[in-house]
């Protein structure tokens, strides 16, 4: 994929008779994904927090394509009973599911914990996602050309993995743990990645991040000086449409040329804009024990546990 080659949603294969489950599909970067996926004929699973503004983001989309075949479903990634409740029900009336874009999130709020008592972007952004993967694992291996992506943020070169204060208890800054959150989420692609080709496991754990893309997280999510910097300044100076920032999981979720382990993010300076290209992670991101150890961690604080398909 070279950058004067630009890959755009137009070149996304038919995806008639693929199942994608798209986690915070009512608005911003999972509703450009959700779009340009109904668009190419996937039937997609919307998995909102919000039921009622899942349902708008539907009517709209019909509204595009009236044969769009769309489904909203709640799920609240910051709580695991929600993230075992969907689960439970994917399973009991889906075989297979073929594209999970673990997408939702949260930035930079006030620190407040979850229904777990763990502290809210780690739940929402890692925990849950990581939950929610090990739960679906059985019905992604069913899948064709099944496909994990997770989505990270340029932010997880500047994270640091806090084992001895992840809920900040301590030391909490917003924007600190933002991007411990981040990090959370590379490291938890990559050493998926390496468990699914240890396993021998046809799933394929691709990693994403939009650059600076304007969503209702920069809007919404930070207070004080921060919501004036990215949403009020930022955003009308620097940032990209949504439709333009979900390219890179897009292509992660859809081009044949993909690789399981790789990192798809835009290719302009500072990977800030662009269209989507092979970018690297940062050397954190892919050091094995600390995947090993977030790995164990996310285990015990979510009591999930992975069950990779034995080699044939």
């Amino acid at each position: 994929m070279k950058p004067q080659q630009r890959w755009s949603a137009e070149q996304i294969p038919d995806q008639r008779t693929r199942v994608f489950v798209v986690t915070g599909a009512a608005s911003g970067l999972g509703l450009a994904t959700a779009r340009a996926l109904a668009r190419r004929g996937g039937h997609v699973i919307l998995a909102v927090r919000d039921e009622e503004k899942g349902r708008r983001a539907v009517a709209d989309l019909t509204a595009e394509q009236p044969d769009a075949d769309l489904e909203v479903r709640h799920l609240d990634l910051a709580d695991l009973a929600s993230v075992r409740s969907f689960a439970e029900r994917l399973r009991a009336d889906r075989t297979r599911l073929d594209v999970l874009v673990n997408n939702a999130g949260v930035m930079a709020p006030p620190r407040s914990l979850s229904a777990q008592g763990h502290e809210l972007q780690l739940a929402c952004n890692h925990l849950g996602h990581f939950a929610l993967t090990g739960l679906l694992l059985d019905l992604l291996t069913a899948g064709r050309d099944p496909r994990v992506v997770t989505v990270s943020s340029v932010n997880h070169r500047q994270g640091r993995l806090f084992f001895d204060d992840l809920h900040g208890e301590r030391r909490y800054r917003p924007m600190t743990y933002y991007n411990q959150s981040k990090l959370a989420n590379a490291v938890f692609g990559h050493e998926l990645h390496r468990r699914l080709t240890e396993a021998g496991s046809p799933v394929r754990s691709v990693l994403a991040h939009p650059g600076y893309t304007a969503t209702n997280l920069q809007k919404n999510g930070p207070t004080g000086l921060w919501r004036v910097v990215l949403g009020r300044i930022g955003n009308p100076l620097f940032a990209q449409t949504p439709a333009r920032g979900a390219l890179p999981q897009l292509y992660a979720a859809t081009a044949q040329d993909v690789a399981g382990g790789q990192f798809i993010g835009p290719d302009g300076p500072g990977e800030l804009r662009g269209g989507p290209t092979r970018v690297e992670l940062s050397p954190a991101a892919a050091d094995p024990g600390t995947g090993r150890r977030l790995w164990e961690v996310s285990e015990e604080l979510t009591g999930v546990r992975f069950d990779f398909p034995a080699q044939v």
